[in-house]
């Protein structure tokens, strides 16, 4: 009876060894399968925690709002991504300081003061195009003249030196109504780009309505039969209900802004642009999450950018800035 227990110990002995032999094999081999890129493995190694903020442009605000409920949602929950939306000038003034923000939105380039206070402080700075944007000069609903202008039309209601304050004043056959011009304020890219791109430096009109929210806006237009205001397509693309976006006459006809129209060669191209976002590269060196975001910006952007109004960049331009930003690895 004690051998046939000896036995019975011994046996229960061995296949407990052989299964701890077992479950060392299995650990040594999950170990050579991460060296080859196990995806449950590489899943843990690329879970990040931590805070990106943004701040800058309104006019990039839906598409990178966008973007950061993308982000959050499908690829990094634990990683909290903060979008506001001061203004591309605004924004630089929280971007260029010591402990600034991470990411800068932006619908003109970085000037060269803003370059030079980078260089001050030591802020290293990576340029990213995120994607084209229209300007676009919006009407109320009920403004059945002013639906199709002439690129100098349009000039000359906003240049002050036009002298156009009345609608008849642009056309004789247009209403004998004061216009009421709006616009961004002094902290938007869109206004600098108005004001240096399309009216060359010259003065806006006296007494246009200059407004820090584009909300506000579209919700002004709304209500102001005799109103046009300009601001970037995305804005109109998500208040077609609410506005009616002027045809514009650049020599060959009336064109409409639109995805299609406002890319870099498109029929639209006097008033399309770039707009960007603009990396702290400090901070990415330092902070995993916020090199992560910008990778997963540019590796998404052009997506994005089409479900917020907005025109894809070429393939080889979002390639080119991802490889860049893997570089920083």
């Amino acid at each position: 009876m004690k051998s046939l227990k000896k036995f019975s110990l011994l046996a229960l002995l061995a296949a407990v060894m052989m299964f701890i032999a077992a479950c060392g094999g299995g650990e040594e081999s999950s170990g050579e399968t991460n060296e080859g890129g196990s995806d449950a493995n590489t899943e843990e190694s690329t879970e990040l925690e931590g805070s990106v903020v943004i701040d800058g442009s309104g006019t990039v605000y839906p598409f990178m709002a966008k973007m950061a409920e993308n982000y959050m949602t499908n690829e990094q929950e634990n990683v909290s991504v903060e979008v506001s939306r001061a203004g591309t000038s605004a924004g630089f003034q929280k971007f260029l300081i010591e402990d600034g923000t991470d990411f800068n939105d932006a619908s003109r380039s970085i000037k060269d003061e803003e370059k030079a206070t980078a260089e001050e402080l030591g802020i290293e700075v990576q340029e990213l195009k995120v994607a084209l944007d229209g300007l676009t000069f919006v009407v109320n609903k009920e403004n059945d003249w002013a639906t199709e202008l002439t690129q100098e039309e349009i000039i000359d209601i906003f240049l002050a030196s036009a002298g156009k304050q009345k609608w008849s004043d642009v056309r004789a056959d247009f209403p004998d109504e004061e216009i009421k011009t709006y616009g961004p304020n002094e902290n938007h890219g869109t206004y600098e780009f108005m004001f240096e791109n399309i009216l060359e430096e010259q003065d806006l009109v006296d007494g246009i309505n200059l407004q820090q929210d584009y909300s506000v806006l579209v919700d002004l237009v709304s209500k102001d039969k005799n109103a046009i205001a300009f601001f970037g397509y995305g804005y109109y693309a998500s208040n077609t209900d609410k506005l009616t976006a002027v045809k514009v006459d650049f020599g060959n006809g009336p064109v409409e802004p639109s995805v299609d129209t406002i890319a870099e060669d498109g029929e639209y191209a006097p008033f399309t642009r770039p707009v960007f976002t603009y990396l702290n590269v400090n901070h990415a060196k330092e902070k995993p999450e916020v090199l992560d975001y910008a990778i997963y910006t540019m590796e998404n952007a052009n997506t994005v950018a089409q479900e917020t109004g907005f025109a894809p960049l070429p393939e080889e331009e979002i390639q080119a800035a991802v490889d860049t930003l893997n570089g920083l690895k």
